[in-house]
C-alpha cells in the first residue's frame, strides 16, 4: 500500500499512522481537512428551497401593536 499523501510504500500492520507512512503525512492530511481542501459532494435538492416570495418575512408594520 502507498501513502495517500506522498506515495511512498507504507505498511499497514503495526503502523500507528496508517494509511499514512508517517505522522508528518497524517498531519498534512488533517490540515487539508481543516482548511476545507477536501469536499464531500452532495446533491442539491432545489425542491425544498424556499424563496422570499413563497414565505415573505413579516414587515415592521405587522409587529406593531
Amino acid at each position: 500500500m502507498n501513502c495517500p499523501i506522498c506515495g511512498k510504500p507504507t505498511k499497514w500492520q503495526d503502523n500507528p499512522h496508517r494509511p499514512f507512512c508517517s505522522e508528518r503525512c497524517q498531519l498534512i492530511d488533517f490540515g487539508k481537512w481543516a482548511d476545507e481542501e477536501y469536499r464531500v459532494p452532495t446533491a442539491i435538492d432545489h425542491s425544498s428551497e424556499h424563496t422570499e416570495r413563497d414565505h415573505p418575512l413579516p414587515t415592521d408594520e405587522e409587529h406593531e401593536p
